[in-house]
């Protein structure tokens, strides 16, 4: 009896140590840095990799001015069909359990790069745990746009950055984004 429950809590021990963490992924799409410094930010805390969504074609100041109904980004915002390429794909996806996949939030939706790196990339079989920047909106609706045109994905609700965010507002996200990486 008693080197049966040796062997157990040996056995228990070495399983314990042996269970690793989920490899992560950071991904994002950072036209004006805002997103990327999170992004950054989240991956020296995780020990994540990083992965910059880029457009083949680069998003310039004037593209992403949203103010202006002839930018780039405001065209894309008009028709949801369009799909910039993007340039270059991440190293070993299929390597990863989680990907993070972070965006400034443009018209209450993800940008349509976004749509264009989830449909370039299989992420079926992982956490994909969406982040966004913002200036006023919340991560829900294009949370939620995202989750219907992509059923077949497991999308986590991560949470968002708002523009100019206190010291503890910046670190309750961080926090939140850490949390949500599923124990392996």
């Amino acid at each position: 009896m008693k080197k049966s429950l040796i062997l157990t809590l040996a056995v228990m021990i070495m399983t314990a140590c042996a269970a690793k963490e989920p490899k992560v992924l950071i991904t994002y799409f950072s036209p004006t840095g805002t997103t990327k410094s999170l992004a950054q930010e989240l991956g020296t805390v995780t020990g994540a990799d990083l992965f910059e969504i880029e457009g083949a074609q680069p998003y310039t100041t004037d593209d992403v001015n949203l103010g202006n109904r002839e930018a780039r980004a405001f065209k894309e915002m008009a028709d949801k069909s369009l799909r910039p390429e993007v340039k270059g794909k991440p190293d070993k996806l299929k390597s990863y359990d989680v990907v993070f996949i972070g965006f400034p939030i443009w018209g209450d939706a993800a940008p349509n790069i976004i749509n264009s790196f989830i449909e370039g990339n299989d992420l079926k079989g992982k956490t994909v745990i969406i982040f966004s920047t913002s200036g006023s909106s919340n991560l829900t609706n294009s949370f939620n746009k995202l989750k219907e045109q992509y059923p077949d994905l497991n999308l986590v609700e991560g949470t968002t950055l708002k523009r100019n965010p206190t010291p503890e507002a910046r670190q309750n996200v961080i926090n939140t984004l850490k949390e949500a990486i599923p124990a392996k």
